[in-house]
């Protein structure tokens, strides 16, 4: 079908109930659009902590559009990427769709509605004033793409081309594509199906014709010297579907693929093209810091960029299906993906979430999901859920996994299954909180509950999913000969020892920790507190997880770097400080924490007083010197050496040694008084059409160029010509700050600023406005650029 942008010129209003399409206040929109972001948090919002106390709302769109008379005969559709929640279509005042799930894409046949040689209007709604539905951060309204389909009445229905490849060889790889097709009848004959595969520099390389004889087309083509899809080398090829009757083209697709095997057992664990690989994996939410929900392309594209410059090779989308462009960059960039139905079943979580729907709606859901991604080469596993409340013993969460699964497998076959189980929690006990520790596995199976509980839920599992368990890897390695486990969520702070018993045993295919990426919502799970207080919710004005290798503006983390050095991205030593303020008080936090150390050695006021150095490296050993002076050395253990130190101002410095021998060196200086605002865009260029990002990073700098991490001036910014400003933000989850505005207080020494294009070409006049400081500019360029 002819697939089109449908995201321009809509309108936006809140208005609500019978009287809104009378009295509602519109305004122009584009999408994508997140109607929550914007609005002001509050302790007594009903989201509360996990949804980061912002409200629910009313969101409604509409959009008028011609649909001309040469249209008669064909079928018109609408594909909506996302739409949160409980979203209404119509056309022209008919009711055509109800969509509760949030995140399942969705297509709407909106032919029956339509006034041809005439204007319509399609009017969504999305409401999320029934709270909480979610245990994170959602946003409201049309927060993804939105399409325009149009096919003859016959044509190949959307996301009816499943491509696979039985064969995989570089010398000559077999592809084989199964094409569904509507409305197929006697008029229809002499009909064919041509498919043609372009590799990736644009050149014919296969080509064959089908005449069309039922709903179902199988095709195989082969292609020789092949180039397969790796992390390493994600080449990719495009297919090209077209309907063709007599000499006219009737209705096209185009599907890119990629060429690869994956394969996985107990024994030899994960192999992709028959090599084995360890995947080094993070969850991910899908709201983008500043932006909130709206999924704009570049602010995927630059999520996968980030991870995978971080050593990352694979991700978890959790806990719910992700954008398109998300799956579009792993694949153009090799980035290995979980892609995830649901965070519950029947077995509620809130109020208001999936449970209320799931038992009409799952196998849509599901089918939606796998048929929309099983032409990523990107996405190996399908995971059915996450941390089921039935695999817990419910007396039908075995069938219930069966059931999935098996759906799963005949719509794909070609990838694993798996769902990512909790940790057993006896809260009767000793409650949650005194829980979130690895608990001994007893040597009798007998008083082993979690086994107990879960044995018959996993049976139907390729690969099990264990959230939080590394402890029973190698027992349950050992009583389950056969079964292939995931550490579908793994705590940071304890990542050396998750990431040990992965590297370890064979059975066990990677580590996802938990997060990749800080987020909305679950506020402060990621705390630290200094007053014996420790709790999993926080309180507002908390409104971050502050969990994650990277921020919310995707900054790295301490955490971060030690990743980097166990995963060998980095050899360096990295040292983290503590405020000689928090030196002598009691720290407390959760295991999806992180020690409150900071990349600095400026701390003014706090000179002689004592605090704690901890320095990651690889080496044996590691010593601190502060101002020429040494601190003594001390043995590595974990990647990790902690000291004892006095502050002053100066440098301090890390040498590590291996064999007694110097191997690495880095250093921090103390910065001096803020002089300057600097501004690092991401690109230089961005595309001028709609919709593309510029992330540009403010820093406030001493008169060497050197962050001043203190600077806490509040910074205004303009934005003109060819693009406009959207979002503002820092990592500081207690800030009370909006998203969207025009100036924002940093943190740290440090802002994000996001500019959008508007849709011209030209020059984007960045400026930043700081008092005692002087301003700053910079130019960026919108230009028409291909599209990938």
């Amino acid at each position: 079908m002819i697939k089109q942008p449908f995201d321009l010129d809509w309108e936006y209003s809140e208005a609500s109930g019978m009287m809104a399409q009378f009295f509602a206040q519109w305004q122009p929109i584009n999408l994508p659009h997140d109607a929550m972001i914007g609005k002001p948090r509050a302790a007594n919002n009903p989201s509360g902590s996990h949804g980061g106390y912002f409200p629910g709302n009313v969101a409604n769109y509409r959009k008028k559009f011609f649909a001309p008379e040469d249209w008669k005969g064909q079928s018109v559709q609408l594909e909506f990427e996302g739409v949160y929640m409980n979203a209404e279509v119509s056309v022209n005042r008919q009711l055509l769709r109800l969509q509760p799930y949030g995140y399942t894409s969705f297509v709407v046949d909106i032919t029956p509605a339509l006034a041809y040689g005439q204007e319509n209007e399609v009017m969504v709604s999305a409401n999320t004033t029934a709270q909480p539905n979610s245990r994170w951060y959602s946003g409201t309204g049309i927060y993804r793409h939105v399409w325009l389909r149009r096919g003859g009445d016959i044509h190949i229905k959307p996301w009816g081309i499943f491509v696979t490849t039985p064969i995989v060889d570089p010398a000559a790889s077999v592809i084989h594509v199964s094409t569904e097709l509507a409305s197929i009848s006697e008029s229809h004959d002499g009909a064919i199906l041509r498919t043609t595969i372009f590799n990736g520099e644009s050149m014919e390389i296969a080509q064959t014709e089908t005449p069309l004889k039922g709903f179902f087309v199988q095709q195989t083509l082969l292609v020789k010297e092949a180039r397969l899809w790796s992390v390493d080398k994600p080449y990719l090829y495009t297919l090209l579907s077209e309907v063709l009757l007599g000499d006219s083209v009737i209705d096209t697709e185009t599907t890119t693929f990629g060429i690869r095997s994956i394969r996985v057992d107990a024994q030899n664990g994960f192999r992709l093209n028959g090599v084995p690989l360890k995947l080094k994996g993070g969850c991910i939410h899908h709201d983008h810091g500043p932006l909130g929900a709206a999924s704009y392309d570049r602010a995927e594209e630059r999520k996968v960029e980030v991870l995978k410059s971080a050593g990352f090779n694979a991700l978890r989308s959790a806990h719910n299906p992700p954008a398109p462009a998300l799956l579009d960059a792993c694949d153009r960039l090799g980035l290995l993906v979980i892609d995830e139905t649901f965070d519950c079943w029947r077995q509620g979580k809130n109020p208001n979430d999936y449970h209320v729907y799931f038992e009409e709606w799952w196998q849509r859901d599901t089918a939606a999901l796998v048929k929309r991604d099983r032409n990523h080469p990107s996405v190996i596993m399908w995971s059915i859920g996450n941390e089921i409340l039935e695999a817990l013993g419910i007396p039908d969460g075995a069938s219930w996994s069966r059931r999935q699964a098996d759906f799963v497998r005949s719509l794909d076959s070609t990838r694993f299954v798996t769902s990512a189980i909790l940790m057993y929690v006896d809260f009767e006990e000793s409650g949650v909180l005194n829980q979130l520790e690895p608990s001994p596995v007893p040597d009798d199976p007998e008083k082993d509950i979690w086994a107990k509980m879960t044995t018959e839920f996993a049976q139907p599992l390729d690969v099990v999913g264990y959230n939080y368990m590394h402890q029973r890897y190698a027992g349950d390695g050992a009583r389950y000969p056969c079964r292939i486990i995931a550490g579908t969520e793994t705590w940071p702070h304890m990542a050396y020892d998750y990431w040990e018993e992965t590297e370890r045993l064979p059975h066990v295919i990677g580590d996802f920790v938990w997060t990749a990426w800080d987020y909305l919502g679950e506020a402060g799970i990621g705390q630290v507190t200094s007053d014996g207080k420790l709790a999993f919710a926080a309180p507002y004005p908390y409104h971050l997880a502050n969990t994650g290798d990277f921020d919310t503006c995707g900054f790295k983390r301490p955490q971060s770097f030690y990743r980097d050095l166990l995963w060998g991205v980095r050899t360096e030593p990295f040292i983290g400080v503590l405020d000689p303020q928090l030196a002598d008080k009691p720290l407390k936090f959760l295991p999806w924490g992180w020690e409150p150390v900071i990349e600095s050695w400026t701390f003014p006021g706090a000179e002689d007083r004592s605090t704690r150095v901890d320095i990651y490296a690889v080496d044996e050993e590691v010593e601190l010197f502060i101002n020429g002076v040494s601190f003594g050395r001390k043995p590595v253990s974990q990647n990790k050496a902690t000291f004892d130190a006095i502050y002053q101002p100066g440098i301090v410095e890390a040498v590590s040694y291996c064999g007694g021998e110097k191997r690495g060196h880095t250093s921090l200086k103390t910065a001096g008084a803020p002089a300057a605002l600097r501004l690092t865009p991401d690109r230089s260029t961005i595309n001028s059409t709609y919709g593309d990002l510029a992330y540009i990073t403010v820093n406030i700098v001493d008169q060497d160029g050197d962050v001043v991490p203190t600077a806490e001036h509040e910074v205004s910014f303009e934005v003109s010509g060819a693009g406009e400003l959207i979002a503002l933000g820092t990592a500081n989850p207690l800030s009370e700050e909006p998203y969207v505005g025009k100036q924002r207080k940093a943190w740290h020494g440090r802002l994000l600023a996001i500019v959008r294009s508007n849709g011209q070409t030209g020059d984007i006049i960045f400026s930043a406005h700081a008092d005692g400081l002087p301003s700053s500019e910079i130019r960026l360029s919108a230009a028409v650029q291909r599209a990938n």
